[in-house]
């Protein structure tokens, strides 16, 4: 029998703030983190100028390097390694899990990963090369930029010695993250994992290119926050976000015995790929299909057994419908007492951070009985086609989630899907 696997730490860094408490409040009182870029010069000739940006201050729910960096880790730390060293901060501190022996420190590992890395630092070190040759080149260029630094830091400062991984799947990263830790514990290769995603590449030129592809929402400066608009008739793209989200995941007996608290068990994973298109799913949701009835199967449930599905849904017209015809297909008979919520609205779309944030915000229903409403959902495309339980706009509090799904998709057609549930003894 596989070991069973629970969540017992939890962190964020969001558009909607940083610590998970005040996320998830902003989450359910209906804020959104997507600003206007109007007024920074640097994106003064690119197409689309929103996003989804990290709040930065000294104010409580704001991202201040000094409150989570060693003096010195900003020079040799890209923005998103820093997010993730924050937000595992968070989770491990949440887990009171701070081993000292070295057993416990060889049987802890970390899986975090990124779809892009340090955008900025390959930007402005092909710059300066360009100008200057390479001694205009720091050499803490390539540190920055590789995508497993995020998780090479995080075993540094905390002396992890177990499973050092991590993903790079584009927009599915940190679902894949979570789930590949999941299977190193239930394969004994470690009994904890420190596991997410994060990103921060927000940059003019990134924009520019997802904007090129037609992927990004347009035309909404004067009004940044209606955007995102997951499921609705007027969703044209969706709105690039940075952050992080990071858990920590442990084997049930190993938490047990500690007096650790249990958030939720992740039960199932799920992998597919759609062999379609680079950016584009199958109008039918196949590769969607595969990846969450193989969670399921995983999971060893049924559809009926799952209460709600916190869905990928970026607000782009094809990827929404998409989606919204896998999981009707999937759970065919038992749609009357499914709900299904995208929290893109409120967050935008984070990348390879999003799998891991909206895994958290899974958590949190589960956990909490509530469940995150999908922003901007004022009319549906076809209500005979979109005729699910949405959570348009508010909270829906006091629904029991007895199990949950949380789907990823990535360009190249990957596809991930994680299933938690209530913890059973």
């Amino acid at each position: 029998m596989a070991r069973r696997v629970v969540v017992t730490g939890l962190g964020l860094v969001t558009p909607l703030g940083v610590g998970v408490n005040t996320v998830w409040k902003n989450l359910l009182q209906g804020q959104c983190g997507i600003i206007s870029l109007a007024q920074n010069e640097a994106y003064n000739n690119v197409p689309v100028r929103i996003a989804a940006m990290v709040p930065r201050g000294e104010e409580p729910g704001q991202f201040n390097p000094a409150d989570w960096l060693d003096r010195g880790d900003e020079r040799t730390m890209a923005t998103f390694t820093q997010y993730a060293l924050a937000a595992a901060r968070q989770a491990i501190q949440d887990a009171q899990w701070l081993p000292t022996s070295d057993h416990e420190k060889e049987r802890t590992g970390v899986c975090i990963g990124s779809g892009m890395g340090s955008f900025d630092d390959i930007v402005s070190a092909s710059l300066a090369f360009h100008q200057g040759g390479a001694r205009k080149v720091s050499p803490m260029f390539v540190p920055r930029i590789l995508a497993n630094m995020a998780a090479g830091h995080v075993t540094i400062k905390y002396g992890f010695q177990g499973p050092n991984h991590a993903v790079s799947t584009a927009c599915t990263t940190g679902a894949h993250a979570i789930g590949d830790a999941m299977r190193f514990i239930q394969y004994g290769d470690a009994d904890v994992m420190v596991a997410g995603g994060t990103e921060a590449s927000v940059h003019p030129l990134a924009i520019s290119g997802f904007a090129r592809a037609k992927s990004l929402a347009a035309g909404y400066e004067d009004r940044p926050s209606e955007a995102s608009r997951p499921f609705d008739k007027d969703r044209n793209g969706f709105v690039m976000g940075e952050g992080a989200g990071v858990v920590v995941l442990e084997e049930y007996e190993h938490a047990k015995r500690r007096g650790a608290t249990i958030y939720a068990e992740l039960k199932g994973y799920g992998l597919s790929g759609d062999a379609n298109h680079m950016t584009a799913p199958p109008a039918s949701g196949q590769g969607a299909i595969h990846s969450m009835r193989r969670a399921l199967h995983h999971a060893n449930l049924d559809p009926s057994d799952i209460d709600y599905v916190n869905a990928h849904a970026t607000s782009t017209p094809v990827g929404d419908a998409a989606e919204n015809q896998a999981i009707k297909t999937v759970f065919a008979g038992n749609t009357n007492t499914l709900a299904v919520s995208s929290t893109k609205g409120a967050t935008g779309h984070l990348l390879g951070a999003a799998g891991a944030v909206e895994a958290i915000f899974t958590i949190l229903a589960v956990n909490k009985d509530t469940l995150p409403p999908t922003l901007n959902l004022n009319e549906p495309t076809d209500p005979e086609q979109f005729n699910l339980n949405y959570v348009p706009s508010k909270p829906q509090y006091n629904r029991p989630v007895r199990a949950a799904l949380t789907n990823s998709f990535g360009f190249g057609g990957t596809n991930a899907t994680l299933c938690f549930t209530k913890t059973a003894e």
